[in-house]
């Protein structure tokens, strides 16, 4: 992952921009830049402008898990031994049902979100997890529902507000 690089913060063409492709992501160049009453140009230099700084990281298809067998989410808090954070990290890349990894301070070292068909899958990953080397002790919980799903919006149009 290359580092992002730091320009001038974001306007409010940038924020329009970036939540209309968030509501269309399927959206063409020359239709933004109608919707946006902006040159086709000042929409592909702001494109492009986006994804140099790393704001802009692509266009992946938003996949519901549930519909495709994935029904059951869980976290584990990691604790790991010392010195062996990248290492694990390696291993849980192996794992096809972990979807994030993050690591923290507190109780933890590494916070994973993974996904299961049913809870003896569940068990079937925890295992994987726990057998990675460097894992000393787990601490799991399955999300029984998402009451706020990963969202950009409020920080977009809070720039809108702002500018």
């Amino acid at each position: 992952m290359t580092e992002p690089v730091v320009e001038d913060p974001l306007d409010a063409l940038d924020a329009r921009l970036l939540l209309l492709l968030t509501d269309e992501p399927r959206l063409g160049v020359l239709e933004c830049s109608r919707r946006l009453g902006v040159a086709r140009g000042t929409v592909q230099a702001r494109l492009d402008r986006l994804v140099r700084r790393g704001v802009l990281g692509g266009f992946p298809p938003a996949l519901d898990l549930a519909a495709m067998g994935y029904g059951l989410t869980a976290f584990a808090i990691l604790e790991i031994a010392q010195g062996r954070r990248q290492e694990v990290a390696e291993r849980l890349t192996a794992i096809d049902e972990v979807c994030e990894v993050h690591a923290t301070t507190g109780q933890g070292d590494l916070l994973v979100r993974m996904v299961a068909r049913d809870n003896d899958d569940l068990q079937r990953v925890i295992d994987e997890v726990v057998g990675a080397t460097g894992v000393q002790r787990t601490s799991t919980a399955i999300a029984l529902s998402t009451p706020i799903a990963p969202r950009v919006r409020p920080l977009l149009e809070r720039l809108l507000t702002d500018s």
